[in-house]
């Protein structure tokens, strides 16, 4: 049995919550609960569009005040959680035919664990902007996502790939279920691209929908 006071041993989020589980080749229905993010909201093509490197350079020096926050004022340690994204355009025809990402509308999301409150996510923006702020940092906001009902899937290889599973996911799987697309299209980026070849990237691709 632990001691009452034994500090909580470091939790790896990716490792301890499903939600970051899905499987290759076929499609799953999950039902997923709220969970809180921060977020930084943009639009264009992430490749080349300074304003998504200016989200990722706000979010993550949040991200890691945050972490750091939480084991010197709770006792409780983790990982940082990998990057997601959430999805959409005018046309969604533009991610699964033209992938057109010009046309493409984002919320970079990092998330943070249950027992972080509003207050210390405060703080640790409040800390990073007494620093060498970032010029999105303003922009970053602590906010609930309640996806509910989603199906999802696994994919390995290339971003560049991706049309293909999501033709078949929106226009296949979705309707033969009797369900349809609700939310905006999610990303969960399990690799990090810049450490691995894009052939072993794996990402998850997630889609809230309800009934037809």
């Amino acid at each position: 049995m632990a001691e009452p006071n034994a500090p909580h041993p470091k939790v790896d989020v990716k490792k301890a919550l499903p939600d970051y589980r899905a499987p290759h080749g076929t499609f799953e229905v999950v039902e997923l609960p709220e969970r809180h993010y921060l977020m930084v909201d943009g639009v264009g093509d992430p490749n080349t569009a300074p304003e998504y490197t200016a989200a990722l350079e706000a979010l993550y020096p949040v991200a890691y005040k945050v972490k750091f926050a939480s084991k010197q004022q709770l006792g409780r340690d983790y990982v940082v959680p990998p990057l997601e994204g959430l999805w959409w355009a005018d046309d969604m025809e533009t991610f699964t035919g033209s992938r057109d990402a010009t046309q493409w509308r984002w919320t970079m999301m990092i998330l943070v664990p249950e027992w972080v409150d509003a207050a210390l996510v405060a703080g640790a923006i409040a800390a990073v902007d007494a620093g060498d702020p970032p010029a999105k940092l303003a922009e970053v906001r602590f906010a609930p996502l309640a996806e509910g009902r989603c199906v999802q899937t696994l994919h390995l290889g290339p971003y560049s790939d991706e049309g293909s599973v999501l033709a078949r996911m929106h226009h296949e799987f979705i309707p033969a279920q009797g369900l349809r697309m609700t939310g905006r299209h999610h990303e969960i980026y399990l690799s990090d691209p810049r450490r691995t070849a894009p052939e072993k990237l794996r990402t998850i691709l997630r889609q809230p929908v309800s009934d037809a």
